[in-house]
C-alpha cells in the first residue's frame, strides 16, 4: 500500500541536487537489501486479493465477508503505524527491520494451523500479524533508505526503491493465480496450496531476517539537513496542525484513496470470473496486468508532472476513475473489463501527490502529519466490505461506490490542497 513517502515530500529545497550520486558505496549492501523490502510488502498486499476469492470458494464465505480479508490487512496499518515508528526511534532502523521481518514470517506460518482448521477467522488473525510485520517494514524503510546516503539524492533513492514495490505487486498477483487459484498444489477447493505457499513464504523471510542480522549498518547521514532543522527551530508556525485545512483535506482525501484502491482489488478477480466469464486463474493473472497498469501510470504521471501541476493532475486523474466507474457499473463486457484494468492506470499518482500537498507548509509539523497521513489508509481497511454487500447481489454495480471516494479526491487537487498563511 503504500507508496512514497514522507522525505520525498519535504526534500523539495535547493539540497535537491540531481548530480549527487544515489548513494555511496559503503552503503551499496545495505540499501540493495532495504530496497527488496519493497518488494516483498509489495507481494504480500496483492496476495490478500487473491486469498480474497479463494476464500470464496473454499471457505463458503460471502464477498462481503471476504472484504474482511482487507479490514485484517489495513487495519493492522492503522494499529502498528506509529508503534513501529516508536520502536524504530527507540532501537534504530535494523531492529525495526528485524520486528517486521519476524512478524512476517510468524504471520505465514499461521497460516499452517488457519487452514488445519478451516477457520476464516484464524486466517485473519494469520494476516494481522503479517500486516503487523508489513506495516512495520514500511514505517522503517521509507527512512531508511533517505538515510542511506546524502539527502540531495535522497528522492531518487525513493523512487528507485519504490520501482521494486510495483514489481512486488505484479509478483503477488501471479504467484497467487498460480499456486493457489489454478489448482497446481493440492486437491482442487481445499487449502493444501494455501498452507504450503505461506510455509514457502515463512521459510523465505526467516532467512531473509537471519542473513539481515549479520550485515553490518554503516553509519548513517541522516533524514535531516541543517536547514529543515532550523527551520523547525526558528520559524515554528502559529497555527497548530489540525489547523492547517489543506492537512485536514489530505488525510481525508487520503482514507477516500485508499478506500477505493482496497475495494477495487479486493473484488478485480469476482469481476473477471461472473462478468467476463473467466477462470479465477485467468482473471488473477488480468490482475497482475492491472498492476503494470499502475506502473505505467506511476512514469507517466512523473513525466506529465513536468509540464502539469500536481494538484491539477490528481483532479484530472480522478475525474478519469469517475468515469472509468461509470463504464464498469454498467457491465458492457470488454469495455468494462478494460475500464477497469484502467482504474490502476489513473490510480497510481494519487497516494504520493495527496501526501505531498498534505505536507506543505507545515515545518515541524511535518513528521507529526504524515504519521496521520499513512494512517488514512485505514480506509482501505472499512469500504471492501460495504462493496462487498453490494457485490453479493452485482458485482458491477458494486463498482459506483468507489465514485464516492474519487468525487473526495477530485475536490482535494481541484481546491482545498491549497494552503493557508501560517500566521
Amino acid at each position: 500500500m503504500m507508496e512514497n513517502t514522507i522525505t520525498q515530500a519535504v526534500d523539495q529545497g535547493p539540497a535537491n541536487n540531481r548530480s549527487a550520486k544515489l548513494t555511496q558505496r559503503k552503503y551499496w549492501l545495505v540499501f540493495g537489501f532495504v530496497t527488496s523490502l519493497f518488494m516483498l510488502w509489495g507481494i504480500a498486499i496483492t496476495m490478500g486479493d487473491v486469498l480474497n476469492k479463494h476464500f470464496q470458494n473454499v471457505l463458503g464465505v460471502t464477498k462481503a465477508e471476504s472484504g474482511l480479508v482487507q479490514f485484517s490487512i489495513f487495519g493492522a496499518y492503522a494499529v502498528m503505524g506509529i508503534p513501529a515508528g516508536l520502536f524504530m526511534k527507540r532501537f534504530g532502523y535494523k531492529s525495526g527491520v528485524l520486528l517486521g521481518l519476524s512478524l512476517y514470517a510468524i504471520g505465514a506460518f499461521l497460516f499452517v494451523p488457519a487452514a488445519n482448521a478451516e477457520s476464516f477467522a484464524f486466517f485473519r488473525l494469520a494476516l494481522f500479524v503479517l500486516a503487523c510485520g508489513l506495516a512495520t517494514l514500511e514505517t522503517v524503510a521509507h527512512p531508511f533508505i533517505a538515510a542511506l546516503g546524502v539527502q540531495a539524492s535522497s528522492d531518487r533513492r525513493i523512487n528507485f526503491a519504490q520501482s521494486f514495490n510495483g514489481l512486488g505487486t505484479i509478483i503477488g498477483p501471479l504467484l497467487g493465480s498460480y499456486f493457489i487459484l489454478s489448482g497446481n498444489i493440492g486437491e482442487t477447493g481445499s487449502l493444501t496450496s494455501v498452507k504450503m505457499l505461506y510455509i514457502v513464504i515463512g521459510i523465505t523471510i526467516s532467512l531473509v531476517a537471519v542473513i539481515f542480522s549479520f550485515l553490518r549498518v554503516p553509519s548513517l547521514e541522516g533524514v535531516d539537513t541543517h536547514e529543515e532543522q532550523q527551520i523547525a527551530t526558528k520559524t515554528l508556525p502559529r497555527k497548530r496542525l489540525f489547523q492547517h485545512r489543506h492537512f485536514i483535506w489530505a488525510f481525508v482525501a487520503q482514507f477516500f484513496n485508499a478506500a477505493a484502491q482496497g475495494g477495487t482489488w479486493a473484488f478485480f478477480i469476482n469481476y473477471g470470473h461472473e462478468k467476463m466469464g473467466l477462470t479465477d486463474e485467468i482473471a488473477g493473472y488480468y490482475f497482475a496486468v492491472s498492476m503494470v497498469m499502475m506502473t505505467v501510470g506511476r512514469f507517466a504521471g512523473t513525466f506529465l508532472m513536468k509540464y502539469i501541476a500536481p494538484n491539477k493532475l490528481l483532479a484530472i486523474f480522478a475525474a478519469c476513475n469517475i468515469v472509468m466507474c461509470l463504464i464498469i457499473g454498467q457491465g458492457l463486457g470488454w469495455s468494462s473489463f478494460i475500464a477497469l484494468l484502467m482504474l490502476n492506470f489513473f490510480f497510481s499518482i494519487m497516494f504520493p501527490t495527496i501526501f505531498s500537498l498534505g505536507l506543505k507548509d507545515l515545518g515541524p509539523y511535518t513528521q507529526q502529519a504524515s504519521s496521520f497521513i499513512v494512517m488514512g489508509v485505514v480506509g482501505a481497511a472499512i469500504f471492501p466490505f460495504f462493496m462487498g454487500k453490494v457485490a453479493d447481489h452485482d458485482i458491477s454495480m458494486a463498482y459506483y461506490l468507489p465514485i464516492v471516494c474519487y468525487v473526495v479526491i477530485f475536490l482535494f487537487g481541484a481546491k482545498f490542497y491549497k494552503t493557508a498563511p501560517r500566521f
